[in-house]
């Protein structure tokens, strides 16, 4: 059955719990990512309960376009990826998307999937990698650099990796689907994605770069949004706020002259 709820979404939320906690269903419910602020008291709820409520929570980054800073999200996956118990998902592309899906269904307590509005090239992803969180997309020999990106970012993270390649310089591109699916997996795991020894590392994703500072360290770079976002076609946003494979790629050059 399908429930309109209205402009309702902490309602909409309390009511999902509801439904999941009686259990004769596994609901979901949908919204802007945005407006999680009015939905974060219902989710905190979910984790508290452990309920099976699923949060599609769409139009994830400033690539919302024209709708304005008002409706761009910047510090939204940072309070989502905060709460405990809550797993967050922000999947490239179709066969990440699915696999995302896949996983919320297996998962006993709630999650959310952070979707673009923009459609998202599939290229390279491994989808049957995305239960393990974060995975190789494409490596090298003796990396120089590690870029991590998530959704929209990866495209863009592995077009700076090619240009990066035509320079000599060699770039492993590592998809960041899950962070908490990520940190469930063996220090081994950890270690072969993220070696110690690679000090040199970059994460892209069109938000807060808060919770990414765990993973690029010291010696890293975070291409991120630390200010709000600006009225403009999609596109025009991100290439405005640098979220472009050359200025990826440049970012990535003057970090190794560091």
């Amino acid at each position: 059955p399908m429930i309109h709820f209205g402009v309702r979404e902490f309602a909409m939320a309390a009511i999902g719990n509801g439904i999941a906690l009686h259990g004769a269903l596994r609901p979901y419910v949908a919204t802007f990512l945005v407006f999680s602020d009015y939905l974060k008291g219902s989710i905190r709820l979910s984790a508290l309960m452990n309920v099976p409520l699923i949060y599609i929570l769409t139009h994830d980054s400033i690539a919302v376009g024209e709708d304005g800073p008002t409706h761009q999200p910047i510090e939204q996956l940072t309070m989502l990826r905060a709460i405990p118990n809550l797993t967050v998902f922000r999947p490239a592309g179709k066969d990440e998307t699915t696999a995302a899906w896949y996983q919320a269904l297996q998962n006993e307590g709630p999650t959310v999937l952070a979707l673009s509005r923009q459609s998202i090239a599939s290229d390279e992803t491994k989808p049957e990698e995305v239960a393990r969180g974060a995975y190789i997309v494409r490596d090298v020999k003796a990396p120089d650099v590690l870029i991590m990106a998530s959704g929209s970012e990866l495209p863009p993270a592995l077009k700076a990796a090619s240009l990066l390649e035509e320079e000599g310089i060699r770039a492993r591109v590592v998809s960041m689907v899950s962070m908490e699916l990520f940190e469930q997996q063996s220090a081994e795991y950890k270690e072969q994605l993220l070696p110690q020894a690679l000090r040199k590392r970059v994460a892209v994703e069109a938000a807060s770069p808060i919770p990414w500072y765990r993973y690029t360290g010291l010696d890293g770079l975070v291409i991120g949004m630390d200010h709000f976002g600006a009225s403009a076609p999609g596109q025009r946003v991100l290439d405005e706020f640098g979220f472009t494979p050359e200025n990826i790629k440049e970012k990535i050059k003057q970090l190794l002259k560091a």
